[in-house]
């Protein structure tokens, strides 16, 4: 997450970033895995490509926190819960990755597309004062996501289907 430096200059931003992924998994599972990647299986990638582990604390209930505790009364505020309603649509707002005079909205929409698979769109609205082009390179960042929430489902579909056995 950026600082906001005493010479940048500012203006007013917007961003309006909608983005969709078919999971292999059922809409439980998918929805399970959303809230494992909001909380503590979040993770970044850094400048390299390399992914580290980036855990966060979500409390899935409406106005619910979203944030990461850093220890000692420490950590960084990204949102709260502004709409849950399992597993088919969750909204936060907040400041998210955004340290300057600015607000987030996210949606996750989880449609059921039958059997094994679950459509989730999620959209990335934000608007407020901070430098140019500081929103340049979101689309990454929400395909990291994406991908994780992938690759959670698909372990957590494969534990259920081997305690089934």
């Amino acid at each position: 997450m950026a600082s906001p430096q005493a010479n940048e200059k500012l203006e007013v931003q917007t961003l309006d970033f909608t983005t969709e992924a078919v999971i292999a998994a059922p809409i439980d599972i998918t929805w399970d895995a959303v809230l494992a990647e909001l909380g503590p299986e979040g993770s970044m990638p850094d400048e390299k490509g390399n992914v580290k582990p980036y855990p966060f604390v979500f409390e899935p209930w409406p106005g619910g926190r979203w944030y990461r505790d850093l220890g000692n009364k420490t950590g960084h505020f990204w949102g709260h819960v502004q709409v849950i309603k399992p597993p088919k649509l969750l909204e936060i707002f907040g400041p998210c990755y955004i340290s300057y005079p600015a607000t987030n909205h996210l949606q996750y929409r989880l449609t059921d597309e039958g059997g094994d698979r679950t459509r989730l769109k999620v959209t990335n609205r934000a608007f407020g004062y901070m430098p140019k082009d500081f929103m340049v390179g979101v689309e990454q960042g929400w395909e990291h996501g994406l991908k994780r929430i992938g690759e959670i489902a698909a372990r957590m579909l494969n534990t259920r289907k081997e305690n089934k056995r």
